[in-house]
């Protein structure tokens, strides 16, 4: 009788912080859709499917317009009105979504269809250095390219000087984190989930690179109008 009574007790005792574990779990629901594959990820990956190159258009000039607000925040970069939002930030959404996701699209549907179904260790490096030593430079130099006419650059040789500037700097950022992310994605990610992926690591260091730059240019404008000391 006791037995029964001390089975029920436990049945019935309320777990400590249920409503945190019930709130993370219905979070992760929302996102993933569970079992029933009905939730955000699961909607966006559906659209990525059925419209891969609009739905890559979508992401990637919302993510490249609040990248922009984003490190203008961090860096504290605020318009001649005051603000965070300056008229990089629509220039910014078209490069993302005219420029990038193409161009993205393009890149790693190759990547894909050139080790489709090679799962070798051989094939990983490989890959890793396929995309490390081809498709990042060509990405960094459309990137720089496209960031140098939004800032005003509007001849040929003003452009090759910015690209020429930053690419070592921003190829050393890709050579460091890129072979851990497609390392990653080739371990743990089904291939349809690899978009996303990207998406969000190429948002991070775009924050980080844009941010960074966005504080050296206010540390020499600064510099500039310091009347010298006497």
């Amino acid at each position: 009788m006791s037995v029964k009574f001390e089975k029920e007790t436990i049945r019935e005792a309320p777990i400590a912080g249920g409503r945190k574990v019930d709130f993370a779990h219905e979070v992760g629901e929302k996102l993933t859709g569970g079992e029933s594959q009905t939730g955000y990820l699961a909607a966006y990956l559906k659209q990525l499917q059925s419209n891969p190159l609009r739905t890559k258009m979508l992401t990637s000039g919302s993510l490249a317009a609040l990248q922009e607000v984003l490190a203008s925040w961090i860096a504290h970069d605020r318009s001649k009105h005051g603000h965070y939002v300056s008229s990089r930030v629509p220039k910014m959404a078209v490069y993302g979504a005219f420029v990038s996701a193409p161009l993205g699209h393009v890149l790693i549907s190759i990547l894909q269809r050139l080790f489709s179904g090679r799962t070798s260790l051989r094939a990983k490096i490989l890959q890793i250095l396929v995309s490390n030593l081809i498709l990042s430079p060509i990405q960094n130099t459309v990137y720089l390219a496209s960031m140098a006419v939004i800032a005003g650059a509007r001849t040929f040789h003003q452009v090759r000087a910015t690209v020429k500037a930053g690419f070592m700097p921003v190829m050393k950022v890709s050579w460091i984190t890129s072979p851990l992310a497609l390392a990653f994605a080739q371990k743990f990610l089904p291939e349809q989930t690899w978009v996303p992926f990207f998406n969000i690591i190429s948002f991070i260091i775009g924050t980080y690179i844009n941010a960074h730059t966005k504080k050296k240019r206010l540390a020499a404008l600064r510099k500039k109008v310091r009347p010298p000391n006497r």
